[in-house]
Order: C-alpha cells, then structure tokens, then sequence
C-alpha cells in the first residue's frame, strides 16, 4: 500500500507543468552589402563591398561612383598572373583631379584573395589611396597588412569581392598589354573602358 501511495506521488510530482516563455526576440538582420556594377566594354562587373571591414575605403569608392568618376575611364593596368587596374585614366591616358587621400585599412581582417578588390596606392605611403582600385585576378598574400614596419608591408586594403562577372576579369587578364606614354608597361592594346559605374540595390546577407 505504502508502495503504491509513494508511486502515485511520484507520477504526481514528475508531472508535466506547464510554463509561461517569452515570446522569442527577433534579432536585427545584417546591414545589407551596398553593390557596384562596373559596365565595361568587354562586359559587367558586380562588386560587393564590406563597409563593416573597410568603411572609410567603401565610402571613398562609393563616392566616386556617385559622382561618376570612372565613367569614361579604363583600365589601365592589366597583368595575366597579378591583377587588373583602373580609376585614374581616360582612354587618351589623360589623368583625372580626385579628392584627397583616405587614411590605409589594410588590417581589417581581409585578404587579397582571387576575386577580391584592394585599393590601389602609393607603395612608399600607406596613406595615399584616392580612386585607383584593382581587383585580384589570382591570390595575392602579399598584398596583405603585415606588422613589419616598411610602409609597402602594410598591404593593400581589400574592401569588397567580385560577385558576378569574374568570367569578364578572367578575359580582360588575358589581352595584349604594351608600353603607352606615360606607362611604361601592361597597358592593354585596345583600351577597356568603365563605361558606367553604377551603384545597385544593396543585397541582403
């Protein structure tokens, strides 16, 4: 008898309750990546910029997209097995006024991968990137911050990644470059033209 009471309080005990919980919160969602389309003549670029890694830098370029810097401009630089480059000269290889250097934020975590975008600068000043930008064609680790005190050891700040179109950057590093005054090298033949950069809606994380 004892036996059965202490089961029956048991179950009684053990008994499913139930319990009031908070209504789940809803965490914010991740800022939405700004986009930039880059419409040259050999076809689209899409790039997707990182403002949480390099803000000042995403800013700068954002900016010069805007006022519509790199329309009408080339690339200029191109290199099979290093990368290609732009945001300084018009197809006559006239250079244009920019704005004034930003300070280098190479240490953001972020490397010069294949695919990824850097902005160009000085390699005797850290602090002197304006519009010029190039993108990886292969990886680049030493592009990368280092804490090494030569001024070209603190790298090259990588603010964004090519998310469509890296079938284009793979044609424009194989044209034929020469020397046109005043580069002395790895200028393509035939010039390959920013037509319009435009920034696009920004894509959700």
């Amino acid at each position: 008898m004892f036996a059965r009471h202490w089961f029956a309080s048991l179950l009684l005990v053990c008994a499913p309750v139930a319990i009031a919980l908070p209504a789940a919160v809803a965490l914010p969602s991740a800022a939405p990546a700004p986009r930039v389309a880059l419409h040259t003549s050999m076809g689209e670029i899409v790039i997707e910029l990182a403002p949480d890694k390099a803000p000042a830098t995403v800013e700068n370029f954002l900016g010069y997209v805007r006022d519509g810097f790199y329309n009408g401009t080339i690339l200029h630089r191109v290199i099979d097995n290093l990368l290609i480059q732009g945001g300084a000269y018009t197809v006559d290889l006239q250079t244009k006024p920019t704005r004034a250097p930003i300070a280098l934020e190479s240490n953001n975590g972020l490397s010069n991968l294949r695919g990824t975008i850097a902005a160009a600068r000085a390699p005797s000043t850290a602090d002197s990137a304006t519009a010029q930008f190039f993108i990886n064609v292969v990886d680049n680790p030493r592009f990368d911050f280092s804490s090494d005190s030569s001024e070209f050891t603190k790298g090259f700040a990588v603010f964004g990644k090519v998310v469509s179109g890296m079938d284009v950057v793979d044609r424009i590093r194989l044209v034929p470059t020469e020397a046109q005054d005043p580069l002395p090298r790895d200028v393509p033949v035939t010039p390959i033209v920013i037509e319009r950069a435009e920034v696009l809606a920004a894509a959700e994380k």
